[in-house]
Formats: C-alpha cells, structure tokens, sequence
C-alpha cells in the first residue's frame, strides 16, 4: 500500500473521483486541503517539474476563463507568485508519494509511477462543474 499526500479543493467532485480511484488502487490517502497551505514560490515549483508554466494553471478558473490571466503570456515568478496568493489557480490535484510530487491527474503518468486499476471507469482531472 502506498501513502499519497493529495492535495485537493474540497468539495470538487473530480478531486472526489480521483481519491476514489487511487482508493480502489489499494493507496492510502493522506488528504490535505490546498486552499490552506501556506504555500512558497518554492513549495509549489516543486510539483511542475519540467511542465510548461500554461500547464500548472487550473484551465477551470473563472480568472483564467475571463482573460484576466493568459498563462501563455506569464513568466514563473508571477505564476507562482499568483498561485501563492490564489490556489484555486493551481492545477489539481497535487501529489506525493515518498518524496516525488506530480501536478494534475494524468491516469497514464500516476499509473506507470504507483499503479492505478484501470479497469474502472476512466477518471481525468477536468472539473465536471462549471464553477473550478
């Protein structure tokens, strides 16, 4: 059994589906909510590894959907600098199993890193409502 730290937004109904799945897997969830993490430039660079700084962003939220962020136009410092004032910009969820950390829910990515039962239903990472 392996622990995963999973950070999520409460009450997100993907971040609920993700969790169900990784249950189902046979991981023991360590859920944490990352709207109250006091996070550091630092603290969240280390979950985007080699990602593009578009794809850190949640495609779901209202201030990236109005124009008021164009992630293709922003540097790292301020998208950091954004996602520590702001984590509902943050894509999620954010994991972490003994020590690697992993942004999003790539089923491919998780699979190949701490398994996954892929014989459930297909579970991504998009939000099924409309509101992040």
């Amino acid at each position: 059994m392996t622990k995963v730290i999973f950070y999520e937004k409460p009450g997100c109904i993907g971040n609920e589906q993700q969790k169900a799945l990784l249950a189902r897997s046979g991981h023991k969830l360590d859920v944490r909510d990352m709207t109250t993490i006091p996070w550091t430039p630092e603290m969240l660079r280390s979950f985007f590894g080699s990602r593009p700084v578009h794809l850190w962003f949640n495609q779901s939220s209202p201030r990236l959907k109005s124009g008021e962020i164009c992630t293709d136009k922003i540097n790292e410092i301020d998208a950091l600098a954004l996602m520590c004032q702001d984590p509902l910009l943050i894509r999620r969820p954010l994991l972490e199993v003994n020590g690697r950390r992993e942004i999003g829910f790539e089923t491919s990515i998780i699979n190949d890193w701490i398994g996954l039962d892929m014989s459930a239903s297909a579970v991504g990472e998009g939000c099924p409502k409309s509101n992040m």
